[in-house]
């Protein structure tokens, strides 16, 4: 077994729930190495996905849209600090550059060649490249030669109370007053394909603040407002009566983690705001399409349910999301219907 660890480096530049999953690498970290001082390298816009980590003693930000220069620099502060240990879980080329010369470095297995082969040829390799275990798991692969372990738990996300202040004066202003129970949806994603149709969301998501008497928080960044608002026009389109706040882009990332604190279930793609409901132990309805469990990112926790269309011949068509289905008929969303999602959800409400 490897000696004690008294200072080391994470990297992960991106993207949200990437950093969001690192949480439990930085747990386990702490865990075994209480008095070990924890650093975390990331993007400038990521960088409050960790700052609050009560674990995390330093966050080095690199800057949005960063320059070779920046790339240099960063390089030289890495390289002067004495880190006993550079953990990168980006593996990147430039993560790679970054930690070059500066000391030992560990890095995650991605399983790149199984995932290929699962992509491309449909073949599933993984037991083969180490298992299928959840990224969150991989993150602390490295690092069992120290005898670092997994502890089985889900993400966290920490900030502090101003977060929290600001969340619910938002809400409030909104006729949301403290106390009230929500249901979140997170609509949309980065990539098409990993995006369940609009109608069946807000079908989904009707029925269920329907039943409960629920308003229903919509979240999402500024882009995604005009989707997010034809969601809202459907859901009160079928029932005139309901409450619907459309949040998209109104918050940061962080109050939408807070105003999610509200919510009775939260129903989502596979996105990094699902991983930010998971991580604030909000009840989880995650609807997954083109990509799969061997990837990495269903969530982990007992109180979160995936939905999607096993036995697919065509799953999966991508790993990271495309901006089209290469087959031209969406099955893997088109099918999963909105009953579904519905009776997923019913599952962590009451009765």
């Amino acid at each position: 077994m490897q000696g004690v660890l008294h200072k080391t480096l994470i990297i992960r530049f991106s993207s949200v729930g990437d950093v969001v999953l690192s949480s439990t690498l930085v747990r386990a970290l702490h865990g075994r190495f209480p008095d070990c001082r924890i650093d975390f390298l990331v993007k400038a816009e990521y960088a409050d996905l960790v700052r609050f980590n009560p674990h995390v003693a330093h966050v080095i930000q690199f800057p949005g849209g960063g320059t070779p220069g920046d790339l240099v620099r960063l390089r030289r502060t890495v390289r002067s600090s004495g880190y006993d240990l550079i953990i990168d879980i980006h593996d990147s080329i430039r993560s790679r550059l970054l930690s070059a010369g500066a000391g030992p470095v560990v890095r995650v297995n991605k399983r790149k060649i199984a995932r290929t082969l699962l992509v491309n040829l449909k073949v599933n390799m993984y037991n083969r490249f180490g298992g299928a275990p959840d990224v969150a798991a991989r993150y602390i692969e490295p690092l069992l030669p120290w005898g670092i372990r997994d502890d089985g738990g889900v993400p966290e996300l920490h900030f502090p109370d101003a977060v929290r202040e600001s969340a619910e004066r938002i809400l409030d202003a909104e006729r949301v007053p403290g106390g009230t129970m929500c249901v979140g949806v997170c609509p949309c994603a980065r990539h098409w394909n990993k995006m369940w149709p609009g109608a069946h969301f807000a079908e989904a998501a009707g029925r269920v603040a329907e039943q409960h008497g629920l308003p229903v928080l919509l979240f999402g960044s500024a882009g995604e407002r005009a989707m997010c608002s034809a969601i809202e026009a459907a859901i009160t389109g079928t029932r005139p009566h309901a409450s619907v706040l459309n949040l998209a882009g109104r918050l940061s990332l962080l109050e939408t983690a807070s105003a999610m604190d509200r919510c009775a279930v939260v129903l989502a793609n596979d996105t990094g705001l699902m991983h930010i409901a998971e991580a604030r132990g909000v009840p989880v309805v995650a609807v997954f399409g083109p990509t799969v469990r061997e990837f990495g990112f269903f969530p982990r926790g007992p109180r979160s349910s995936v939905v999607e269309h096993p036995g697919l011949p065509c799953r999966p068509c991508t790993h990271i999301g495309l901006s089209y289905c290469p087959r031209g008929h969406f099955r893997c969303m088109n099918e999963i219907t909105p009953g579904a999602v519905t009776a997923a959800a019913e599952g962590f409400l009451p009765a």
